[in-house]
């Protein structure tokens, strides 16, 4: 079950939990409660592993990218397409198996559809994030046979605050790309009523280079977002509406123009576009001025540089009341509508237009115990109107339908705690112009259980039977796609794929030393994968197609912390996963084993700092086609000073990340052979809480 090579971290945990405890220097970890479970479950009960980053941890760790922000938790790494683009990928898994919600609601952008597409989420105001890694389909759908990351904002509010208004300043800026952001929220009550505005805005240019006096061409980034919400909040609950947006442009990586005419894997063909990459050319047209960081012009026509000009606008009801009716002790509401549009640019031409226009609702009943049994019925539907039009239209126009009903069920018996859970999902896709058109349903099943036999001692473990079912795009793609210099070939034949997952677990909550290590192994039948086809249809390219087959992934992963004295702490952590198909060969773009050290000191009562070391182990488990990546250590280090302003709390930081200036390639990343990761770089910021 475990794989061959276990990273160096993981056995330092297993020893360190076995040092002896010391009353002086006991620790108790908070209990945080995971309103992603179903029942809003403390994240040391549940019987999967779950991880919530908030407070001063989010803020310290905090990038502008979503997954950039989350690779500090063991199992979470990210997809990385440049600053503008990055997904989580949870063990191994990413894409259309890692479900990204807002508050319990999908994003509903395009980011599952390519790499190079961003998550439309703004991370400057969130209050926390809830990453649950295995999966949770039960609740959330096919789409979460990897994993969920629920992102929670404040855009509905759910209390008065007790002064009539409440909110937050951040501000930060960086080395590396020069990047200036800057968010504000305030919060305004009276009586039954709040409101909630805020707004935001990001400017990076393109990052330096490790080693090197050059900055990455095309790495830039400018986000500017905005929220309205409105709550009517009673001693019962609250019911809210919000309307946000979120206007983003960023610069595609690797990417390199080709017109390719596809009628099939057997006679693709792309011929790469001629470009002009005389130097002293280009330095005669350009105006100084256009590199001017003060005014950000980046020149997309002069350059022909390639980049996606994205706009997202959305509406959020959220509902969330106690006794709703006889029978049932609370429900929970949320429905969004979203309409996303984003255009991938040449220079100052239109290349391709990308819509996705989704709306998603679901009804969470928790009812009052039954014979000691506790839990929670629900029903989710969405819809999804997805549309690529211009030069990369590989994908046609498609309308996804996706209904279901789940039932999940608690039930505690002195230290134990079990569950139970189903889910049966039906999914049509309908293609606007064709008649191939796609029915699948699925059903998921899981048990679970947590065994707390010592105060400050849990063992838990799952079992779950989960069915993912297929998307548009793995269905029907038919063309070149820039970003990732393949043309892709779908299958209307695929069918569901079913992933059996056994989980264990040990964690500890209380004590000097405090640890959650877990193994998990993951047999998915008729896993679908773009494989490679081995076909070279010119301009770098290559043609990959839409299969099946019976797959594995196991790994292990987790952190030991102790609190050496009052004021020092020292963290290990370490990921390994592995991921192959039965009848041979390595699944691709799996993460690299990681392991590392973090040492927290309190320097006084108001001044912390910390100092990390994380070293990325050598990928040469390959698929076919794909090429090693080299390891690498990656050294951060930082300084934070909390203190209180009149009635109001700040946060002074300073972080270094890579400060060895290493030359890094992230494995699961489409672009890493061209790319690298960004050099030495200095973070400095502030936050007022008021």
């Amino acid at each position: 079950m475990l794989p061959a090579k276990t990273p160096l971290a993981l056995a330092l945990a297993v020893a360190a939990a076995s040092l002896p405890a010391h009353a002086d220097e006991s620790l108790t970890l908070p209990s945080v409660t995971v309103s992603a479970s179903a029942l809003d479950q403390s994240a040391d009960r549940m019987t999967q592993p779950a991880a919530v980053l908030q407070g001063d941890e989010w803020l310290n760790q905090r990038e502008t990218g979503l997954a950039d922000s989350l690779e500090s938790l063991p199992g979470v790494q990210a997809s990385n397409f440049g600053p503008g683009a990055s997904r989580p990928v949870i063990r191994g898994l990413d894409g259309a198996r890692v479900r990204v919600l807002s508050d319990g609601a999908d994003v509903m952008d395009a980011s599952t559809v390519s790499p190079d597409h961003a998550v439309t989420a703004d991370t400057a105001l969130l209050e926390r994030v809830e990453v649950l890694k295995g999966p949770s389909t039960l609740l959330y759908g096919g789409g979460a046979i990897g994993g969920v990351v629920n992102l929670i904002d404040r855009r509905v509010p759910t209390y008065i605050p007790e002064r009539g208004y409440e909110g937050e300043i951040d501000l930060r800026g960086n080395t590396v790309a020069d990047e200036r952001s800057g968010a504000v929220g305030l919060t305004l009550g009276a009586g039954q009523f709040a409101a909630r505005i805020e707004g935001a805005k990001s400017d990076a240019d393109p990052y330096n280079i490790p080693g090197s006096p050059s900055t990455q061409e095309g790495a830039y980034n400018e986000t500017e977002s905005s929220a309205l919400g409105l709550s009517w909040i009673t001693d019962r609950g609250y019911v809210g509406l919000a309307y946000s947006r979120q206007d983003r442009e960023y610069g595609l990586l690797a990417h390199e123009h080709a017109d390719c005419h596809t009628h099939g894997p057997a006679d693709s063909h792309c011929e790469e576009e001629e470009h002009d990459h005389d130097d002293d050319h280009d330095d005669e047209d350009h105006d100084d001025e256009d590199h001017d960081d003060e005014e950000h012009d980046h020149d997309h026509d002069e350059h022909g540089q390639a980049y996606i000009d994205m706009q997202q606008r959305r509406w959020d009801v959220r509902a969330d009341y106690t006794d709703p009716f006889s029978g049932f002790e609370r429900i929970r509401v949320r429905l969004a509508d979203t309409d996303y549009e984003h255009v991938e640019m040449e220079g100052d031409e239109a290349g391709t237009r990308f819509t996705n226009r989704g709306t998603e609702g679901r009804v969470e009943l928790t009812h009052n115990p039954i014979a000691g049994w506790r839990g929670v019925v629900g029903t989710q539907l969405s819809r999804r109107d997805f549309a690529a039009v211009g030069e990369e239209d590989y994908v046609p126009r498609s309308l996804t339908h996706n209904r279901a009903l789940f039932l999940l069920e608690s039930y505690e018996q002195g230290d134990w705690l079990y569950e139970v859970g189903l889910r049966q999902e039906w999914q049509s896709i309908e293609l606007k112009d064709g008649n191939d058109d796609a029915d699948h349903k699925g059903t998921s099943v899981s048990v679970g259980a947590s065994w707390q036999f010592q105060p400050e001692l849990v063992f838990y473990g799952s079992l779950s039977r989960s069915q993912r079912l297929p998307t548009a795009e793995e269905l029907y793609a038919n063309g070149p796609h820039a970003a990732t210099r393949t043309v892709e070939i779908g299958d209307p034949d695929l069918d569901r794929e079913t992933s059996v997952n056994m989980e264990l677990g040990l964690r500890r909550t209380q004590g000097p030393v405090t640890f959650d290590v877990s193994v998990y192994r993951n047999d998915v039948d008729d896993f679908i994968y773009a494989a490679d086809t081995g076909d070279d249809p010119g301009a770098g390219y290559r043609v990959v197609q839409y299969s099946q087959a019976d797959a594995v992934l196991h790994g292990i992963e987790g952190s030991v912390s102790w609190q050496a004295t009052g004021s020092t702490g020292l963290t290990l952590f370490g990921d390994s996963v592995r991921g192959k198909l039965k009848d041979g060969g390595d699944l691709p773009r799996i993460p690299a084993d990681r392991y590392g050290l973090r040492v927290d000191q309190r320097l006084t009562s108001h001044l912390g700092a910390h100092v990390e070391a994380t070293q990325v182990m050598r990928q040469d488990r390959t698929a076919d086609y794909e090429t090693e990546t080299g390891d690498y250590t990656l050294l951060g280090a930082g300084l934070s000073w909390r203190g209180v302003l009149g009635e109001s709390d700040y946060l002074l930081f300073l972080r270094g990340n890579n400060l060895l200036d290493e030359k890094a390639r992230q494995h699961s990343s489409y672009i890493k052979d061209e790319v690298l990761l960004p050099g030495r770089n200095m973070t400095i910021g502030a936050r007022l809480a008021f």
